[in-house]
Order: structure tokens, then C-alpha cells, then sequence
């Protein structure tokens, strides 16, 4: 295998693909969704479960491990995989999204970000080299490139600016590596909803010949269709054979369709924080599990769902256990909103291995299943 990630393309219906995404680690099936564990645990669940479930890889985020507990004590206890106790490929976020949501408690300059933590109020600063090094300290296999990350809207000099000094800091990312044999380095394509400023920002990036790259600055509160069309612009100008990654996204029919536009990674917290909240996505519909007609309903979240939640217990029950309080509650229903995603991403690496016009009429047949997963529960 060259370099610590390898694509291989198995299957093509019209752009989307399907193939495995070879690691050190292990192998990653893509399209692919990455369950979300901030602090190094995905919410309410072992690494057993989020494996049992069919999730390859999780994500887990550079900056927040940096505060507590530290890279330097993750290296010491023999990196973030020993430390978690998760087999398989990792991928962290430089950080540079939360960092920058902080608002008033971040001063961005050519050097970094300095930001106030949340955790103890003291001042940090977030460089290219130390987001790069921290990475490479946790000794993950996906590590993301520092980025400036800025509001929406934002206007078109402001954009330009900002994509500028993202691709500085990408630079200063690859100088700062150190072991490039075991964690791979993935530039971000940013450039806003101007489309000019996202074809030459992913050219630009394209020609240093990174493992990876993924889209950023989506997902901020813009309509789906802006969404879409910036990856229509920005994906065709993006290495066919690197990994493609769409970052915090997302809801199910924003996965498919960016599967449909050539995608093939997703990492999102909707899944596991609706959970939480009592939101959950079945085959029906979403449907909120605090609404008293559930209160006497024998049935399971969602008849056509394997997931132990769905086969052990009934709405009624699971209602109960969320309105208590019970700690059980989130977990059963966050290992059913994974399920429910895991199972979507393997309906779609099975769409387009059916390949040519036949892949995608399956696709567009997901398309229009997506979108009425996105409407509540009839009755």
C-alpha cells in the first residue's frame, strides 16, 4: 500500500462509488459513515457496540483531546486507539470549526487561532504545527488540516481571504508532519457559495497531492440546494482516486445525496444528539418518542429495524425510560439512530454496485425513500 491510505473503486454509478478504503488499520467500506466520539466515546456506547452496528471508523476531535486529556498523556498510554479501546481506523478533526464557533473567545491571526477553552477559561493558541503534531501524537489514521472556518453568510472579499490563509495553513500542515507513513493528512476545499472560489480553491489544493480531501464550510444553515450545488461545482475538480469527505453532514437525504454526486465519506453528531433528545429516524418517518400516542404502543420503534432496541423493547417502554430520565434511554435510542444509518450507508454501497443506469435508478429510488424519512411518522 503507498502512503497510509489507499482508495479502491469497485463499483460506479454515475459519479457515486463504491470500493473499500484500505488503512493500516483495517478497511473502511464507502461510501462511509463515521460515528462522531468527541472526547474519544461516541455517546452511550462501547466500541464493541458502534462496531457491532456496521461502523468501520469513528471520528474523534484533535482539539478537545488537546485540552483534556492531553495528546502528550494519549502517547503516553500508548496512543488513542489503546486508549479507547477502538480497533479501527480513527479520524480526528483539527479542531478548527469548534474553535472558531467560539465567537467572542477567538483571536485568529496568520499564526493560529487563539481561543478561550470552554473547560477551564484559559487562553490557547491552535496552529498549523501544533494541531498537525497533536495528531500525530494521538496516532490516528485520518488527520484533518488546520482551517480557518468563518460565519454564514460571509461576504465575497471575506471568503477570499479566509480560503487564502487556509491554504497557507494547509502548507504549514504538510511541513509540520513528521510521520507521513502512518497518519494520513487531508486538505480542506473552502471557498464559501461562490463558485469560482471553490473550483480554484479545490484545484489549488488538488495539486498537492494529499491522501485525501474534503469539502468544508457546508452544513452552516444554508438551503439544501446550495449545499448541492457547491458540491456539484467543487466535487469534479477534486482527485478521482483520493478519498472524498463531506464534513458534519448530515441529515439522511443530504447523504444520499451527496453519495449521488460522488461522496464518499460523512461524519455528522445528528445521529447520536437527536438520540438524546428523543428524536429518532425509522422507516416510517422520524418520530419523537416523548408524544403521549406512544405511551401504550406495544410496537417497536420501527418493524423493519434489527437493531437490538427495535427487536427487545416497545415504544411504550422506551417512552417511559426517556420521560424518567433513565440513563438506559439515550443508549437504546442512539444505538437505533446508528443502526439506522449504518444500514442506509450499506442500501447505498449496494445501490451503486449494481453499477451503470441499473445503480442508479436504485440510487434515485433511495432518493425518494430519504426524502420521506425526513417527514413525521403518519397517525
Amino acid at each position: 500500500m503507498n502512503g497510509p491510505i489507499q482508495l479502491h473503486v469497485h463499483a460506479q454509478a454515475g459519479v457515486a462509488r463504491t470500493g473499500r478504503l484500505c488503512t493500516l488499520r483495517g478497511e473502511v467500506r464507502t461510501p462511509a459513515f463515521a460515528p462522531v466520539g468527541t472526547y474519544g466515546s461516541v455517546k452511550g456506547m462501547t466500541p464493541e457496540d458502534v462496531s457491532a452496528l456496521g461502523a468501520d471508523m469513528i471520528l474523534c476531535n484533535a482539539m478537545h483531546l488537546q485540552v483534556r486529556p492531553g495528546a502528550d498523556q494519549v502517547e503516553e498510554m500508548g496512543g488513542l486507539h489503546t486508549f479507547i479501546g477502538w480497533k479501527g481506523p480513527i479520524l480526528t478533526d483539527s479542531g478548527g470549526y469548534q474553535v472558531f464557533s467560539l465567537k467572542d473567545f477567538v483571536k485568529v491571526s496568520e499564526e493560529g487561532a487563539r481561543y478561550r477553552a470552554p473547560l477551564d477559561g484559559n487562553w490557547r493558541l491552535l496552529t498549523p504545527e501544533s494541531s498537525t503534531r497533536a495528531q500525530e501524537q494521538l496516532g490516528v489514521d485520518f488527520a484533518m488540516a488546520l482551517d480557518e472556518c468563518i460565519e454564514w453568510p460571509a461576504d465575497r472579499d471575506r471568503v477570499a481571504r479566509s480560503t487564502a490563509r487556509t491554504t497557507r495553513w494547509l502548507k504549514r500542515c504538510q511541513a509540520a508532519r513528521q510521520q507521513p507513513e502512518r497518519t494520513a493528512l487531508l486538505g480542506i476545499v473552502q471557498g464559501g457559495f461562490y463558485d469560482d472560489l471553490r473550483v480554484a480553491h479545490a484545484q489549488e489544493i488538488a495539486g498537492l497531492d494529499l491522501d485525501g480531501y474534503a469539502i468544508g464550510g457546508l452544513s452552516v444553515g444554508e438551503p439544501l440546494e446550495d449545499m448541492l450545488h457547491t458540491l456539484d461545482v467543487a466535487v469534479p475538480h477534486l482527485p478521482p482516486g483520493k478519498l472524498r469527505y463531506l464534513m458534519g453532514v448530515g441529515l439522511p437525504i443530504d447523504i444520499v445525496e451527496a453519495v449521488i454526486r460522488g461522496i464518499d465519506l460523512f461524519d455528522c453528531v445528528l445521529p447520536t444528539r437527536t438520540a438524546r433528545f428523543g428524536q429518532l429516524f425509522t422507516s416510517k418517518g422520524r418520530l419523537t418518542i416523548k408524544n403521549a400516542r406512544y405511551a401504550r404502543d406495544r410496537g417497536p420503534l420501527d418493524p423493519d429495524c434489527p437493531c437490538y432496541t427495535c427487536q427487545s423493547f416497545s415504544r411504550g417502554y422506551l417512552r417511559h425510560l426517556f420521560l424518567s430520565n433513565e440513563i438506559l434511554a439515550p443508549r437504546l435510542l442512539t444505538l437505533h439512530n446508528l443502526t439506522f444509518y449504518q444500514r442506509l450507508m450499506a442500501r447505498l454501497r449496494g445501490a451503486i454496485a449494481l453499477g451503470g443506469t441499473e445503480g442508479e435508478t436504485a440510487l434515485a429510488a433511495l432518493r425518494t425513500k430519504a426524502r420521506l424519512w425526513m417527514e413525521p411518522v403518519p397517525g
